[in-house]
């Protein structure tokens, strides 16, 4: 069974169609989903989501760059608390994104070395959001020990050979976008990293693969990103399938799926 290691459940378009997404994704051969907060909101309903669905669901936690400035000490220790929730196996998504610049810079900055500082107090992974700030993004891994926390590099869209580099410490995640004609720079970093460091993702309800771009995405589509992932890497879609998924619960030790050991 699949495991979706990046999805957004808890996006509003989203929860009111929860029940019929959950049966699309297990219909599809999909065992599992990491739903991932943006913020203290998102976050909680991540972890009340992963609470009422245990078989299939787990939860990550965090503040998502774009509202990096609203990261103040309450917003801090309501994720702290949030974190310490069993159902949480990840802290994220956290980084830097320089292509909105929706927070200011020096505020991204900022929460992505608190939000680092406390997933190491939480002994948790970390989910990494980087956009066009990757120069920044590693020197604040670099200086902060980020690297030895681990987890996952979300929607990794940099060169291949920096992506490489980054799979050495992290897994980096393979969205929808190597469904996308133009976009040979993905295939070329999943042809680069090697499979035992890839995960897939669908970061529902964003970037749907192709045949459904322009279209709320959802777990069930993995399945298409996993057999675009095999078609690129030469290999079955069932030994993409087994691998992805034996490497999100290693990049997420905490995640003891039940659906995944029934």
């Amino acid at each position: 069974m699949m495991i979706d290691a990046h999805c957004h459940l808890n996006d509003p378009r989203l929860v009111p169609e929860i029940e019929a997404l959950l049966a699309h994704m297990t219909d599809a051969g999909v065992g599992g989903a990491l739903v991932v907060g943006c913020d203290v909101d998102s976050s909680r309903i991540a972890v009340e989501l992963a609470a009422r669905y245990p078989r299939l669901l787990r939860a990550a936690v965090g503040m998502h760059p774009h509202d990096s400035q609203y990261l103040d000490d309450a917003a801090l220790n309501a994720l702290r608390e949030l974190g310490r929730r069993p159902e949480v196996v990840a802290f994220g998504e956290i980084g830097l994104d320089f292509h909105y610049d929706h927070s200011p810079r020096a505020a991204q900055c900022d929460a992505f070395r608190r939000q680092l500082a406390l997933a190491r107090e939480l002994g948790l992974p970390v989910i990494i959001h980087e956009r066009e700030a990757a120069d920044e993004a590693m020197a604040i891994m670099d200086a902060e020990d980020g690297w030895a926390l681990g987890g996952h590099w979300h929607c990794c869209s940099v060169d291949a050979a920096l992506a490489c580099d980054i799979a050495r410490h992290f897994y980096i995640g393979i969205a929808g976008w190597i469904t996308f004609p133009k976009a040979e720079n993905i295939r070329a970093i999943a042809r680069a990293v090697p499979l035992e460091r890839l995960v897939i993702e669908s970061d529902a309800p964003y970037i749907s693969p192709v045949p459904h771009r322009g279209k709320p995405n959802e777990p069930a589509y993995v399945s298409i990103t996993a057999q675009a992932l095999a078609q690129v890497k030469e290999v079955t879609r069932a030994h993409v399938e087994e691998i992805t998924r034996r490497n999100t619960l290693a990049a997420f030790p905490r995640w003891a799926c039940e659906s995944e050991e029934a």
